[in-house]
Formats: C-alpha cells, structure tokens, sequence
C-alpha cells in the first residue's frame, strides 16, 4: 500500500509498506494490504510500518526511528484514511 506521514511541519514518510500499526483512540490497530476503507483518529503514540522492500523508492524524514525491519514514527495524535490502498496520515 502506498503510505504517506504528513506532519504540519515536513512530510516525514511517503513510500510503500506492507503493514502499519496505529495509535488508535480505543486502542492499537493494523493495517494491511487490501484492507476496507477506513478512517480513524489517532492518539499519541508510535506508528510502526514495514516497508515492501522498495527502499530506495521511499523518501524518509530523519525523525523516523529503524528497528530491524520495522519503521517507528512517534506522534502527538492525529487522523489515518486509507482508501483504495493508500493510506494517508495527518499526524501532529
């Protein structure tokens, strides 16, 4: 799926990832490839997602933290959509 961090101040991701778990307000949640339109707002939190493997295609803020394979993105709270396999995240 295609995913996109926006924050007020830069875009810290934009990129392919297979899976992205989210700060959800009642809780974690996942996200994966072909999943159901959706939207939720987010609280404060980490955003973890793995990348496809098309590294070299994703532009990557140097606030992003590499754990392993995985990708931690920390934010204040904010709102996810994802639709038709792109998942945009308008994250404080």
């Amino acid at each position: 799926m295609k995913l996109e961090i926006i924050t007020p101040e830069a875009s810290l991701f934009k990129g392919e990832a297979t899976s992205v778990t989210l700060p959800g307000l009642d809780g974690m949640f996942q996200v994966l490839n072909n999943h159901a339109p959706i939207i939720s707002s987010l609280k404060s939190g980490e955003v973890i997602f793995e990348l496809s493997g098309n590294e070299a295609d994703a532009e990557m803020s140097n606030l992003l933290v590499r754990s392993g394979s995985k990708i931690h993105a920390s934010i204040k709270g904010g709102v996810a959509e994802l639709n038709n396999n792109r998942l945009i995240i308008l994250a404080e």
